[in-house]
């Protein structure tokens, strides 16, 4: 079992599966010889060779649609759209072709595809390399996102992604690809999508997050050991379709949720999430539930990313708003 970086994983999941899938290609731009802008394709093409690991010309909308037809004609394409941003070309064929592909032809036929793209901000780039748009795609029926928080996470994740037989939107946490390692075992079990996980255990609050600020959230949680609070930390992960159970039963026992997104905070996931515990774990809580979450402006360029990224002391604001209004007993 080897300590890996998050990009490390991922890089790691993606030579596993294709040498255990011969029908697993990968294709995007500056894929092939330069293994990716972030490197998480190095070694594919030596490894797998051209015809497998296919570099593209500049345009996602190419991109998108002939990954949609190559899934249509038994082959499990990977594409790897660089930033956020860029994915708005992949949309029309996302949501036109990919997401109604199974619905279209009443299951006769299905979607095998996984986009891969770096998501949130932190690294400095432009606003379009920065983006959040895990709630852009879990409004879009027939689609499924995942977003990995840790390298285990983003290894097992990525495995079941491109075994699932539906389209799936892999969004990957630019900022944490290289923040830090852990143990992966390179065993090819995937993990559950769809399944929220229970980080860490505790009776006072609910921490829930996702993608990258699943770190700033795991911070908080020391923070208030420290002050003897003892936070439940959850991550989503597969943002569509929502485990909300697992949630609802972390609120049923603290009583207390604090929700952390990056995305602008009108409209987030973090406002889905909210709901439904409201419409269905009202009578267990002892205050509303919070939010800390990005602003409702387009991502500042580097001089303010700080500024705009929720951190931990925004977190621990929101937690203090919860206890304010219910003490710890």
């Amino acid at each position: 079992m080897a300590n890996l970086a998050i990009i490390e994983a991922i890089n790691l999941a993606l030579h596993s599966e294709m040498a255990r899938d011969p029908d697993v290609v990968v294709l995007g731009e500056d894929i092939g010889r330069n293994g990716g802008v972030f490197r998480a394709t190095l070694g594919l093409l030596d490894t797998f060779g051209p015809e497998r690991v296919i570099d593209t010309p500049l345009a996602e909308t190419l991109v998108a649609a002939m990954s949609i037809g190559l899934s249509t004609q038994g082959i499990r394409p990977v594409a790897e759209v660089q930033f956020s941003g860029f994915l708005y070309p992949c949309v029309d064929q996302v949501v036109n072709h990919a997401t109604r592909l199974r619905n279209r032809t009443r299951g006769r036929m299905s979607c095998p595809l996984v986009i891969r793209s770096p998501n949130w901000g932190g690294i400095h780039a432009p606003e379009h390399h920065s983006e959040a748009l895990e709630t852009t795609f879990a409004h879009m029926p027939g689609l499924r996102v995942v977003c990995p928080s840790n390298p285990a996470r983003a290894y097992g994740l990525l495995l079941a992604a491109i075994r699932d037989p539906d389209p799936v939107i892999f969004l990957e946490p630019t900022r944490c690809y290289r923040l830090f390692k852990a143990p992966v075992e390179d065993n090819g079990a995937a993990l559950p999508l769809d399944t929220a996980f229970v980080e860490r255990e505790g009776g006072d609050i609910t921490l829930v997050s996702w993608g990258a600020t699943m770190h700033e959230t795991r911070l908080a949680a020391d923070a208030l050991a420290e002050q003897g609070i003892a936070a439940e930390v959850i991550d989503v992960a597969t943002l569509k379709p929502l485990d909300m159970d697992t949630i609802l039963e972390s609120v049923a026992k603290t009583g207390r949720c604090v929700i952390v997104q990056e995305a602008p905070r009108a409209g987030g996931w973090a406002s889905e999430i909210a709901a439904n515990i409201a419409e269905h774990g009202l009578l267990s809580l002892f205050a509303p539930v919070m939010r800390a979450s990005g602003y409702d402006t387009i991502m500042p360029l580097a001089r303010s990313e700080k500024v705009y990224i929720p951190d931990v002391a925004r977190i621990l604001r929101e937690v203090r708003k919860v206890f304010e209004i219910a003490p710890k007993n």
